[in-house]
């Protein structure tokens, strides 16, 4: 019988390479053979810095132009060109590159916001399955996001008073008392119109057309929304969560710096509080500032790792304006996250609420301070506080005052009741992908 052939393409983002990239990794080391499509940009930096072909011997990586001049910068704001340049430029390259392989793939495996890979499948008359890399929760809203206009939902005015903003959400069902509409994608900022709503929304639409949605979560976590996306989909695969058979060696298209890890090596147990924006976010100066200075005020020992275009100034794009030096805290640049976490001396994560850190700091064991910033993170950073139990909610406007009082609330005052949550989910987590687990088993389906 031949090797199933499987093509797998990812969004040209570092938090969406990376669960599929760890599911080919499995699928590979399970006796498939694999096709990983990056876009050009994309897979030139995962091959120049992580020894990519090293670790994964098995995985031919390919690739296809996304549409964007070389120059572009493809991350903060830019993202958004992204979104859109991928969506038409890609459809008829990888389509040429499919019936150009000598093994016709069996399966295809499609990012949920690279639906045209899905198209393409069909048209090819070869199974297509949606990966989501979002958490079930924020799939579910997203699958909602007719229905929020309709209802007039959208566009959330994020200046409108306080109690509009904390207005309940009741028109996705099971959500009905858990999201306030400043919970909501920060994507429902916009007029119904706009057209990166209307990507999401067309986006969403077309992943209906997959055979399967596989999604990075797990039973214990999101059974209720799990099984509604049954509803959309005949076949729903939860797997997570997703770890690499070398979890302090992964993959990333940044230069991980590992310089923070002695220090911590000189912390007591529990006390740093580990901050981080994932890898597309932005800060603006001013908002850099008041973390700054909250976590500073808190005298809570920190480590923050700082990617070179986290500050956004005036003109779209920046560094970090100024030398940030404290006898209290450090800063790094992109940190080995994973091997942070579960480092003994970290005690809490104060973070953007992006799936994978989330996955991550459940896995490690450790509770959250959520601060929400783009996407599907305002989900995530609500059910980490108010359906989960993992953390505190921080999603309003954040000055230093604020911080200071939440960074001192979880390592302080909350910490003994937060470590029993997470360790129980942390737990729960273990035993999901261990043999005979819920992922285990549904990962062998």
């Amino acid at each position: 019988m031949d090797i199933p052939h499987v093509v797998i393409i990812p969004f040209p983002a570092e938090g969406h390479i990376k669960p599929m990239l760890m599911l080919a990794e499995l699928l590979s080391r399970a006796g498939f053979t694999i096709s990983f499509v990056n876009t050009e940009q994309s897979h030139h930096l995962l091959l120049d810095g992580a020894g990519i072909h090293r670790r994964c011997p098995g995985i031919n990586f390919l690739s296809i132009p996304d549409g964007l001049p070389p120059d572009h910068p493809r991350s903060g704001a830019s993202i958004l060109d992204l979104l859109i340049s991928t969506s038409t430029a890609c459809k008829p390259i990888f389509k040429d590159l499919i019936a150009s392989m000598s093994h016709a793939p069996t399966c295809v495996i499609a990012d949920g916001i690279m639906s045209f890979a899905i198209d393409v499948a069909v048209e090819l008359g070869i199974p297509a399955i949606a990966f989501r890399t979002y958490s079930a929760t924020s799939t579910w809203t997203y699958f909602h996001l007719e229905k929020l206009i309709e209802e007039g939902v959208i566009p959330v005015v994020s200046g409108t008073e306080s109690e509009e903003l904390e207005r309940q959400v009741r028109c996705i069902p099971g959500l009905e008392k858990i999201l306030r509409r400043r919970d909501l994608p920060s994507i429902c900022r916009l007029d119904p119109h706009n057209q990166v709503l209307q990507f999401f929304i067309n986006q969403a639409s077309k992943m209906r057309n997959a055979s399967a949605l596989i999604l990075n979560t797990f039973d214990s976590l999101e059974a209720p929304f799990i099984s509604r996306l049954h509803s959309i989909f005949p076949t729903v695969y939860a797997i997570g969560p997703l770890r690499s058979p070398a979890p302090h060696d992964s993959p990333s298209l940044l230069q991980i710096d590992r310089s923070c890890i002695q220090w911590l090596d000189s912390q007591p147990s529990r006390s740093v509080l580990y901050v981080s924006f994932g890898s597309i976010a932005v800060l603006t100066r001013d908002e850099l500032l008041e973390f700054w200075h909250g976590l500073v005020n808190s005298e809570i020992p920190f480590l923050w790792a700082i990617r070179p275009d986290l500050v956004r100034d005036d003109n779209g794009s920046g560094t970090v304006p100024f030398d940030l030096k404290t006898e209290r805290g450090r800063t790094v640049g992109w940190a080995p996250q994973e091997e942070i976490l579960a480092h003994d001396a970290v005690g809490g994560f104060l973070t953007h609420c992006g799936w994978n850190s989330i996955l991550e700091s459940v896995w490690a064991g450790k509770p959250m301070i959520c601060r929400p910033l783009v996407a599907e993170q305002q989900v995530n950073g609500r059910c980490v506080s108010e359906v989960w139990g993992l953390g505190l909610d921080m999603n309003c406007l954040c000055d230093r005052s604020i911080v200071e009082k939440v960074a001192r609330a979880l390592m302080e005052g909350e910490k003994e009741r937060m470590l029993r949550s997470t360790a129980e989910i942390a737990r729960y987590a273990r035993d999901s992908i261990s043999e005979g687990g819920a992922s285990y088993k549904n990962f062998n389906k």
